[in-house]
């Protein structure tokens, strides 16, 4: 079941602060230093798979579109290869073609990023830009890789609607947005408000959560049917 949480709040958090903050960059440089587990992992990589795009994966879509998805980390098959978020596994077939589906995206995905696939409104990003271990991201590197989603949130200014996709998001885009987990607890469904900006859970649309049926189709598709109606 959906549920609604307002978040009561200094009106000034929890909206978007304007672009053009000082000193932040939206994306990491493609040899970011600041996490030595994801350097030395990324440098693995490249040694034995010197082809792939190897580098914190940049966000994808406008600047100005009102809805930005937050994902948790770039697959090592997935995105780590290709360099456009959830491109190249069944994560990306599930959400492009969801994203086709309510109008958020046209052409042709084709899991390679130049297939021509455009955003439509739309910008994905990740907690973590790059590539971790078992695709598990310590605490220290989502808190450290935070700044960056910061970052991305100040530079859309008419950003309304953030969807995060499980928890590891969803807590980390509550930090970002400098709001208290207790007043908006991760559910798959919950819709949060604050201010002009709703925040959206989903479970995150991983393989594994398909496959278990943690997460359907349906329920996926649930979550972008109600941004939609609300984005109008």
């Amino acid at each position: 079941m959906k549920t609604i949480s307002r978040i009561e709040n200094n009106p000034a958090r929890g909206q978007p602060v304007p672009a053009g903050a000082p000193g932040l960059s939206t994306e990491p440089d493609r040899n970011c230093p600041l996490c030595p587990r994801l350097v030395d992992f990324r440098a693995a990589v490249r040694a034995r798979e010197p082809q792939w795009f190897n580098a914190p994966v940049p966000s994808f879509g406008d600047p100005d579109a009102r809805l930005l998805i937050v994902g948790l980390a770039p697959g090592l098959q997935g995105a780590n290869r290709t360099g456009r978020p959830f491109t190249g596994d069944y994560a990306g077939d599930l959400l492009y073609a969801t994203l086709h589906e309510y109008g958020f995206a046209k052409g042709v995905y084709r899991a390679r990023p130049d297939d021509g696939l455009t955003l439509v409104d739309c910008r994905i990003g990740n907690a973590v830009h790059c590539v971790p271990p078992q695709n598990k991201p310590l605490p220290a590197e989502i808190n450290t890789c935070r700044q960056f989603l910061i970052a991305t949130i100040q530079a859309m200014p008419r950003l309304r609607a953030i969807v995060a996709l499980g928890r590891v998001a969803h807590d980390s885009t509550l930090k970002a947005l400098g709001l208290r987990a207790t007043a908006a607890p991760f559910a798959h469904g919950a819709v949060h408000r604050s201010g002009a900006l709703k925040l959206y859970d989903s479970y995150h649309c991983s393989r594994y959560n398909t496959n278990t049926r943690v997460l359907t189709p349906e329920m996926f598709r649930s979550v972008f049917a109600q941004v939609k109606a609300d984005l109008g």
